[in-house]
């Protein structure tokens, strides 16, 4: 068990975390909505009918598709932008071990099964953490539509008012104001890390430089 702990820490902690601050959004989030049910006049629902809700799933898929979003464009930004001196910028000057050809390493017996199989394998796995993290930002966009139309069409026949459909809602202003409000805050957190990281330090922590490394020094 002290094994896994050491070699996974991160991970737990790191999901832990996220399922420990998912239940809280759910319960608050519920207890809001019943208050605001119940100003209106009408009948509460139950934690589980909140959860199948088009308010908590618009709420939940909204923070997620701008995570998703901003760490698929890094990964993929990375690739061919740098910024000297940051620890998370590839060293411009500098030949890197990500930008090795895999196909070298072929014959190795510890590299993964695509690596050996080479062909379009390959070529999907050499660029699989982008694919995936756009995967999921394209999924999460999408529920962030379908449960903020639903959220929508239950305000809009609390007022009396006609639906929408999901692409209907989904080029409305208010889901893109909902989205660009969280994009540009993912952006700004992701640009500040890149451009503190020249001056500042965090010893011991890999996304930091080490502490006596000079501010121009770049991706060590």
């Amino acid at each position: 068990m002290r094994r896994f702990w050491r070699e996974n820490g991160l991970s737990v902690v790191l999901f832990g975390l996220f399922l420990l601050f998912l239940v809280g959004q759910a319960v608050t989030g519920w207890l809001d909505e019943v208050n605001d049910l119940t100003a209106h006049g009408r009948a509460p629902i139950d934690l589980l009918q909140y959860l199948g809700s088009g308010s908590f799933v618009e709420a939940t898929m909204e923070n997620w598709e701008s995570e998703f979003l901003q760490m698929a464009a890094y990964v993929i930004f990375t690739v061919f932008l740098y910024q000297k001196g940051s620890s998370e910028s590839k060293d411009p000057n500098a030949v890197e071990a990500v930008d090795r050809d895999p196909r070298l390493s072929r014959q190795r017996r510890d590299v993964p099964g695509p690596v050996r199989a080479g062909g379009w394998r390959l070529w999907v796995y050499e660029r699989s953490l982008g694919f995936a993290l756009l995967a999921m930002f394209l999924i999460a966009f999408t529920l962030h539509g379908v449960g903020g139309a639903a959220h929508y069409n239950e305000e809009q026949l609390l007022h009396g008012e006609a639906p929408v459909s999901v692409v209907g809602y989904m080029t409305s202003v208010r889901f893109w104001f909902e989205s660009f409000q969280n994009w540009q805050s993912e952006f700004l957190a992701i640009g500040s890390m890149v451009v503190l990281s020249i001056f500042l330090r965090q010893r011991g922590s890999p996304e930091s430089k080490p502490v006596d490394s000079p501010h121009a020094s770049t991706g060590e």
